[in-house]
């Protein structure tokens, strides 16, 4: 007998753990932007916000919050992983070859999770999903 899990179980595990990478990758990023506009959680806030790392900490810290409720998710994850890939190859690449040794990591991380978000949206569990059943409940009520 073949033992497994039934696929409306299958089905809310993958949505769950989805909608779950989605947050955390968010938080994790919101953290950053905490660190360069603040100077939270032992950062060193940027002192001029009109330069690169100022614009990185607007856009990890508003995007992280985007990312983390599942709003506008496509677009900003979009953004954000172009973000990662700009810093990866701006400030990591030029130091060693591979991502360990140039402690680029997190970066190389941070540009596919967006990625794959900009490619496969925030999830049911968003505000993206709330809103989108929203506008096609109204669409399919006819007036």
């Amino acid at each position: 007998m073949k033992v497994g899990v039934t696929p409306a179980f299958e089905q809310t595990a993958r949505e769950a753990t989805h909608s779950l990478l989605r947050a955390v990758a968010g938080l994790m990023f919101w953290q950053h932007g905490a660190q360069k506009l603040f100077g939270w959680l032992d950062g060193r806030q940027v002192q001029e916000l009109a330069s690169l790392p100022g614009l990185a900490g607007v856009l990890e810290f508003f995007g992280g919050v985007l990312i983390i409720v599942g709003l506008f998710t496509r677009p900003v994850a979009f953004v954000l992983s172009g973000e990662m890939a700009f810093a990866y190859f701006m400030s990591h690449a030029p130091r060693a070859l591979w991502p360990i040794e140039n402690r680029g990591e997190a970066s190389v991380l941070f540009c596919f999770i967006f990625l794959f978000f900009a490619a496969h949206g925030a999830g049911r569990y968003s505000l993206d999903a709330l809103l989108g059943g929203r506008r096609a409940n109204r669409v399919a009520q006819p007036a």
